[in-house]
């Protein structure tokens, strides 16, 4: 019988009471066994070459290859060849990165969310690649980012949250700029996902959405639920539900307005999904935040 793969546990990575991102520098990698995590994996090659395996497919790794590794998803490498590489892990539920302004990349979106699970479809082809130049400059943040976290200065969370929402910007960027086929149908699901999340409160209609992606309904569809794990009007609904949230535990608006705000038209809908959602009616959920 063989030994299930190990899965390393945040507890162990990103403790409760520390800043829930941490670099490992490695400098020369050795082949190993196949493992998962409880958190989020920034992979970025700096040198060298290998294979990267996951459960049923594996990849030529090289200089410049920046992936992320969502979670649970198994992975080790072989073949290696003065393989050097930085891990950036980190607990994204704990981290409070601006949404608002980093919602807007559609670069964003395709790296850090769609290109994870569309890599077995594209082969690796997806992934971002970075110039020699934009290597350098990624791995200088990376490197700044271990110093903080290392040194543990005053004000080292500070220091060391900008510089990681830097990181994920910048590499967010580049991946916008991508000219590789495979990467802009990712964008152009990205590019909808970014326009969902800044439009909250304004109509949305599939056929809309299919065509902001350049795609048929039906495939758009089957892309949006394979990439997000919902369909589009039920993603979308869950993102008008988290506004709702957020804006009952500030309390300073009206149910109604709220439900406006967040893109209800209809407050007695909007009080269903409500309650359906999160067990509990606006108005008492704004109670329990107060």
């Amino acid at each position: 019988m063989s030994t299930p793969p190990r899965r390393l546990r945040t507890a162990d990575y990103l403790p409760a009471g520390e800043f829930p991102v941490t670099v490992q520098h490695h400098a020369a990698v050795a082949a190993g066994t196949l493992h998962g995590h409880e958190f989020s994996e920034l992979v970025m090659v700096t040198g060298g070459a290998g294979l990267h395996v996951t459960g049923r497919d594996s990849w030529q790794l090289s200089a410049g290859d920046v992936f992320v590794l969502a979670g649970a998803r198994e992975h080790r490498y072989d073949r290696t060849e003065k393989l050097s590489l930085y891990n950036v892990l980190y607990d994204e539920s704990r981290l409070a990165l601006p949404g608002a302004d980093l919602g807007q990349l559609e670069g964003y979106h395709a790296l850090f969310r769609l290109e994870p699970a569309w890599r077995h479809r594209h082969a690796f082809r997806s992934r971002l690649h970075l110039a020699p130049e934009e290597l350098a400059r990624a791995e200088a943040l990376v490197r700044e980012l271990a110093a903080e976290l290392a040194e543990r200065a005053p004000g080292h969370a500070c220091m060391a949250a900008a510089l990681f929402a830097q990181l994920v910007c910048f590499l967010s960027r580049q991946y916008g700029r991508s000219r590789e086929s495979s990467t802009r149908a990712l964008l152009r699901l990205g590019r909808v996902i970014a326009h969902l999340e800044q439009n909250l409160d304004r109509p949305a209609t599939l056929s809309g959405l299919a065509e902001m992606a350049g795609m048929s309904r039906r495939s758009f569809q089957r892309a949006f639920r394979e990439a997000m794990g919902a369909s589009p009007i039920d993603y979308l609904l869950r993102l008008r539900l988290r506004r709702a949230a957020a804006l009952l535990r500030d309390g300073r608006e009206s149910v109604t307005r709220v439900a406006m705000a967040a893109g209800f038209s209809d407050s007695n809908y909007f009080a269903r999904q409500f309650r359906r959602a999160l067990g509990a009616s606006p108005r008492e959920y704004r109670r329990r935040g107060r």
